[in-house]
C-alpha cells in the first residue's frame, strides 16, 4: 500500500534536556508487511509521516492496526511474520532494540506507576540521562507547568482525574524526547468532553515539537482532529 505525498496530511531511549526533543524528521515506512499464519494483515505499506503531522490508521478490530505499531516499536509478538524498513529521516531503526528506537508510545491506559508519585513517574523518563537532583526537579516542574499541573509533583497518581493522568502520561513520554509518537487509541476511554480536550493537548504538543505521529483509532472524530491522511486496513 503506497500513499502518495500529495495525499498525506512506555518510551524509548531518552535524548538530552527538557521536553523539547531532537525531532524534525519524517517517520518513514518502506515495504512493511505483516501476516499471521496465512492471513495478511498489512501488505506492502509505504508511508511518510512528515514532522509535526499525524497519519491515522483505521479499520475493523483484528485488522492489524495495533500490531503495526508494535512492529514499528520493535515489540511485535513473534507469532506474527513481519518485514519492511522503519526509518526516522535517514536513520534506519529496523534492526534496533526497542529502547534504542526513541519512539514514544501512548495507549488507552495511562500506565502510570502506582507506587510512584506524579513526579516520580516523570523522573522515570529522565533517569538515564539527568543525574543531578536539581536538574531533574527543574525538568519535572517545567513539564508539570506545561501540562497545567504545577505543584502536582508529590501527588499520588490515584488522586488524579482521568484527564490529569492522561496529561502526566504524555509529559512522561515527551520527557524521554522521542523522535516520533505512536498513538494506540489514546482517547478511547475518555468521555466526550475530555476526549476533545486531550486531542488538542496531544496533537498540539507533538506538533509544537515537530514530532511525526501515527494514530490508531476506531473513531472518525479522532481522525478529523488529527487532520492528516487516513489509511484503512482491511486485515485480510
Amino acid at each position: 500500500m503506497s500513499v502518495p505525498r500529495s495525499e498525506r496530511g512506555g518510551v524509548g531511549l531518552p535524548g538530552t534536556g527538557g521536553t523539547r526533543g531532537t525531532a524534525g524528521a519524517a517517520l518513514r515506512l518502506r515495504g512493511v508487511e505483516i501476516a499471521l499464519g496465512a492471513r495478511v494483515l498489512v501488505e506492502a505499506l509505504d508511508l511518510d509521516v512528515p514532522a509535526g503531522a499525524c497519519t491515522t490508521i483505521m479499520g475493523p478490530s483484528g485488522c492489524g492496526k495495533s500490531t503495526l505499531l508494535a512492529y514499528l516499536a520493535g515489540t511485535i509478538d513473534p507469532a506474527f511474520r513481519a518485514r519492511g524498513r522503519v526509518l526516522v529521516g535517514d536513520d534506519d531503526l529496523t534492526a534496533l532494540a526497542p529502547e534504542a528506537r526513541r519512539l514514544g508510545l501512548q495507549f488507552q491506559d495511562d500506565l502510570l506507576f502506582p507506587h510512584l508519585s506524579v513526579g516520580g513517574n516523570l523522573a522515570f523518563a529522565l533517569a538515564r540521562r539527568v543525574r543531578g537532583r536539581s536538574e531533574r526537579r527543574e525538568a519535572i516542574e517545567r513539564a508539570l507547568a506545561e501540562a497545567g499541573l504545577a505543584g502536582f509533583a508529590e501527588r499520588d497518581p490515584a488522586t488524579l482525574s482521568g484527564g490529569q493522568r492522561a496529561r502526566v502520561a504524555l509529559m512522561r513520554t515527551l520527557l524521554a524526547q522521542p523522535r516520533a509518537l505512536l498513538l494506540d487509541e489514546p482517547f478511547n476511554r475518555l468521555d466526550a468532553a475530555l476526549r476533545q480536550e486531550m486531542r488538542a493537548f496531544v496533537f498540539g504538543h507533538a506538533r509544537e515539537r515537530g514530532l511525526p505521529m501515527l494514530l490508531v483509532t476506531h473513531d472518525a472524530a479522532d481522525a478529523k482532529a488529527a487532520g492528516g491522511a487516513v489509511i484503512r486496513l482491511a486485515g485480510g
